[in-house]
Parts: structure tokens; sequence; C-alpha cells
């Protein structure tokens, strides 16, 4: 008996694919070389483009993080060398490449070289934010290390003195570009190293081809940065140009003259700034007065401040009435205290021997002991006694015991 075949829906096929694709690692980092086509760039960042040859074409994608590094401005009908992994997009059933490393064609031994350093240095740990170092927010002295020949120097120049006019500006001349200039660069952080009161430096240098700017993609030239006694700026070429000196500096501007902005404060701003914090602390003072003045015055119109002798009065007579109140209570205790003394003493009256002897009784005592005698056992004749009575007490002498008989 044949089993039925089993069915795809195309999303299950197209996705069982996608898999395939990317369970395959030699297509998850693979290089291709291709004529950019149908380049696109979105409002959201991401690149999409076609890589074409004579013979087939490639739908790639590059996403906003990895596009953001770029060395370099994608254009159409540009030679790419293009590294990333390959898969499916589902919704169209297109397998594509999502592109991580983008370099172009006559620029790839530097691209490569770039990206092997920036992988170097990034496991020392030179690209950590944490390592980075704030800027003063109100700079006395900037070292810019730069050609005295071109325009930047003069751009960032007239940047900051119309923002921060106070500021003082050293320009260390610095070769931005040749063969010897990765050494040029090092021996002006060496002199920068050796002057004091610098709050920080600038290194700057307009835009160029990739193979201009590599200079500042230097292993020296980076270190020399980061081993830097106060903190760096990198302003080098223009918004979409990165390099080494960009990453390993404490802050990176996007072209020289923006660097003079990020640098400074804005004086203008500051002061229009001070005067509405001026304005509105006068306001809220205004405020407040007026709230204190209102709030005295219905103070002032409460009674005791109108009439105070009528508070005096009145507390006067409360004073008196308490007065009297504390006297009746004085009373009350004083006479409940007495009753109770009465009755105390009329307990003890009623427990005395002495009430007992005002009936009548006496208490006799033998001689010369004064031992009380409860029994005519304890007397013979001749024994000497005292009789104690209620008003007073005899000696007498016991002329005979009579022991009373008690019927059996």
């Amino acid at each position: 008996m044949s089993t039925a075949p089993f069915v795809f829906t195309v999303k299950q096929l197209t996705r069982y694919i996608r898999v395939l694709l990317e369970k395959d690692r030699a297509l998850q980092a693979v290089w291709v070389r291709g004529e950019i086509s149908d380049f696109t760039l979105h409002s959201s960042g991401h690149l999409y483009f076609t890589l074409k040859d004579e013979g087939s074409r490639l739908r790639c994608a590059m996403f906003r993080n990895e596009a953001r590094r770029l060395a370099f401005r994608p254009a159409e009908g540009m030679t790419v060398l293009a590294c990333g992994r390959i898969t499916v997009y589902e919704p169209s059933g297109q397998y594509q490449m999502v592109v991580e490393e983008l370099s172009a064609e006559g620029v790839g031994a530097l691209f490569l070289a770039f990206e092997a350093l920036k992988k170097k240095l990034a496991a020392e740990g030179l690209f950590d934010e944490a390592r980075k170092r704030p800027l003063p927010p109100f700079p006395k002295r900037i070292a810019i290390l730069t050609s005295p020949d071109g325009a930047v120097f003069h751009d960032i120049v007239s940047v900051i003195h119309r923002r921060w006019p106070d500021v003082n500006l050293l320009l260390i001349p610095t070769p931005v570009q040749g063969a010897t200039a990765p050494a040029g660069i090092v021996h002006s952080f060496e002199l920068l190293a050796g002057l004091t009161d610098i709050d920080f430096a600038i290194l700057a240098r307009g835009g160029g081809s990739p193979e201009e700017l590599a200079v500042f993609n230097d292993e020296a030239v980076a270190r020399a940065i980061v081993a830097c006694p106060v903190p760096v700026v990198s302003a080098i070429g223009h918004e979409v140009d990165f390099t080494i000196a960009d990453f390993v500096a404490d802050l990176r501007a996007p072209t020289p003259s923006v660097a003079g902005e990020l640098v400074v404060p804005d004086r203008a701003q500051m002061v229009a700034h001070v005067g509405h914090l001026e304005t509105r602390g006068s306001m809220s003072l205004g405020r407040r007065l007026e709230t204190a003045r209102r709030e005295l015055t219905l103070l002032t119109m409460r009674r005791p401040f109108s009439d105070p002798q009528e508070m005096i009065t009145t507390r006067a007579q409360q004073v008196d009435v308490l007065f009297e109140d504390l006297k009746d209570a004085a009373a009350r205790r004083v006479e409940t205290s007495a009753q109770h003394l009465k009755q105390v003493h009329a307990s003890l009256e009623a427990l005395s021997p002495l009430a007992v002897l005002k009936r009548g009784y006496a208490v006799v005592r033998k001689l010369p002991e004064e031992k009380v005698v409860r029994s005519v056992k304890q007397l013979a004749s001749r024994d000497r006694a005292k009789l104690i009575f209620a008003d007073g007490a005899v000696t007498a002498e016991i002329a005979e015991v009579e022991p009373t008989e008690h019927p059996k």
C-alpha cells in the first residue's frame, strides 16, 4: 500500500528552505563581488539593493546598525565587496544576503585591514563607552590637531569663537594625509602630552576618499589617542565616514564644523536662557509675595489681631472658671478623704482592746514577768498580779485560786 506524499504549504516550504540555508555555515559569512543596482535608502536607515554581474542578480539588505558604520556612500553602479549571510525573505519567498560588511571595489584590502584592526582593538576594550572621558562643559583652552593650510582649522575656529568667544585655541600643526601622516599624528599627540592646562583636543580633517582617510585607521594613531592625557574629539571626514580614530576617541563629531558646536556651549543661548530664568524667577517671587501679602491681610483681620484685649479678657475669665473648678474639686477631695478617715478610725476603734476594757473587762499580768494570764492555772496563792483596766492599773496579791468546774 503506497503512502501519500507530504504536502507543504507555501509558508512551510519557504521556511524549510530558509532553515536549510541558515544551517550551512559556508553561507553564513560569504564574500560576494558585484555591482550595486536598485539601491534604496529607507527612512528607517536600512539599505536595500541588488548585487549583479553579467549573469545573475542577488537581492541584499543591510540593516541600520551596520549601515551606520560604513566608511563610504554606496551608489548605483558602484562595484563593491559584500560580506554577509544567505537567508530567505519569507513573505516573497526570495533568497537574499543580509549584508554585515561592505567595501568599495579597489579598497577591499584597506577595508579588510580596517575590519581586522577594529576587531583587535575592540577585543582590548578600547571602544568601550566606559573608558570614554567626558568633556568639561566650559573649556578654557582647546588644542586642535590638523593641517594649518586647510579650511578645517578656520571652520572650527569660526564656529567655536562664535559660540564661546572666551576660549583659547592652540593649533598643533599635524599632517592629515600621505604616507608619513600616521607618524606625524603620533608626534603631535606626544607634543600635546607635554602641554599643561589643555582641557581637551580635537583631531580634525575634511572629507576625502577611503584611501586618504586610511591614515586614521593606523594602529599607532589609535593607541596615541587612547594614551592622550586629555579627552580627544575626532572630527574626520563627512558624517558617513568612520575611522578607527572615531571608535577610540572620547567623542566623535560627524564633521569638523559640528565638532565646534559640540565642544563648547552657545553663549547667546546661555544668555537667553539665563534671562528666561531671571524672568521666571521674578514672576515666581512676585506671585509668592502677593500670596504672602494676602495671607497676612487675612491674618490681621482675625480677632486676636484686631481686638487683642478681648482675647486676653476671655482667657482671664476662662482662668477664673478653671480656678473655681479646681477649688471645688479640691474641697470634694478633702471631704471624701475625711469621711474615709472616719470610717477607718471607727473600724480601728471597734478592733481596739481598750474598747473591750471599757465594757468592764481587765487584763491580768503575772508579776514580775508581766505575762498575760489566760488561765487560773497560771496563778497560785500569794502570787502577785497586775490588773489593767481601761482607765488604769492596780497591783494585787492572789489570796485564793478557784478554778471553774466545767461539766463533762
